[in-house]
């Protein structure tokens, strides 16, 4: 059994599966696949041919601890889904998202509030893409990998499995680190290989490259290919 709200537009040719929950004024594209399971909460907007796998949550409001440095407890604008999208098994959007066309969100990825993805983007199995964040069209954000709040990637941007990438230097004990949090910046056509650890304000520049469990403590340089703790020109 299905809830779809009378106040849900949906398209010709879609396909929702069982236990699906379809909220207030949300809007589903033509020849869309909704798997079982699926929460969409209200507003949410789909495009056309997107699949939804079992378990996956879209348009979920943020929330906040008791001791969130995040006081903004408005409610976030509805998420939006390109076209042809695929949404993996238990991933979670957030509202206040907007991923472009023919991207892949796969099983158990988190979006959070506040994101932008571009076309033809994947973002793996269990990578968590954290509020705030600007993701380029044609990336590869591999399985495990972690995008800190308040970093950019341009396009065509490669991160490899587990990558983790930090934007505060205080390590939490700074009352006043919210005004100087700053996450990852990498340019177009950066990449950062397996296990890489990123600290907080770094930029890799055009085509800059982290080799494997390196850590990154300064800039990477246009082209340049670094390795190491701390990471080194090779």
């Amino acid at each position: 059994m299905n809830y779809v709200s009378e106040k849900a537009k949906v398209g010709p040719d879609v396909k929702i599966g069982r236990f699906t929950v379809i909220e207030d004024d949300v809007v589903i594209g033509k020849g869309t696949v909704i798997g079982n399971n699926v929460t969409i909460y209200k507003g949410s907007i789909i495009g056309e041919n997107v699949r939804i796998d079992d378990n996956a949550v879209i348009g979920k409001q943020p929330m906040r601890a008791a001791n969130s440095i995040f006081k903004d407890k408005s409610e976030k604008p509805p998420c939006r889904i390109g076209n042809e999208c695929i949404i993996g098994t238990s991933a979670v959007i957030y509202a206040g998202c907007i991923i472009g066309e023919k991207c892949l969100i796969a099983d158990l990825a988190t979006v959070r509030e506040d994101v932008t993805i571009g076309d033809m983007t994947i973002i793996g199995r269990g990578a968590a893409i954290e509020n705030h964040c600007k993701i380029g069209s044609r990336c590869k954000i591999e399985t495990d990998a972690y995008i800190t709040a308040y970093s950019e990637l341009e396009d065509d941007v490669f991160i490899a499995p587990c990558v983790a990438t930090s934007n505060d230097n205080s390590a939490g004990k700074d009352p006043d680190r919210f005004k100087k949090m700053k996450g990852v910046t990498v340019k177009k056509g950066g990449r950062i290989g397996v296990n890489a650890t990123i600290l907080p304000g770094k930029t890799i520049h055009e085509d800059g490259f982290v080799g494997a469990g390196a850590v990154v403590t300064k800039d990477v340089e246009k082209g340049k290919v670094v390795v190491g703790n701390p990471a080194r020109e090779k």
